[in-house]
């Protein structure tokens, strides 16, 4: 079965981002539907899945990622970015995507990882 994976990447300081807040949702009708909230370990990671086995479908989803959040607990008192949406479109359930968060306080990039 498939899953839905994600990490961040703290690239100003070189090292994986811990305790990032991230918000999954699924789009619903005209928007989108809060599906969970979760954390970063110390790995950058979340402890399981974001999806897997039935709850995770084709459809399309966004992921909402703190940083902002994250770099003030990192002492940084002036980013420019907030929060970082990433939408993006399950087309086989039966695959893995892993959507990884490369970031500093000024920039981001994301891309399909494996």
């Amino acid at each position: 079965m498939g899953r839905l994976t994600t990490h961040v990447l703290d690239t100003a300081q070189g090292r994986a981002a811990m305790g990032v807040k991230i918000e999954l949702s699924v789009a619903a009708g005209s928007g989108f539907q809060p599906v969970k909230s979760v954390h970063t370990n110390r790995d950058g990671r979340t402890d399981a899945p974001l999806l897997k086995d039935d709850e995770f479908r084709a459809g399309t989803y966004q992921l909402v990622f703190h940083i902002g959040e994250y770099f003030r607990g990192q002492g940084v008192a002036a980013g420019f970015l907030e929060l970082v949406p990433v939408r993006f479109t399950i087309g086989d359930a039966s695959e893995h995507y892993h959507v990884p968060l490369l970031c500093s306080p000024w920039s981001y990039t994301t891309y399909r990882g494996s």
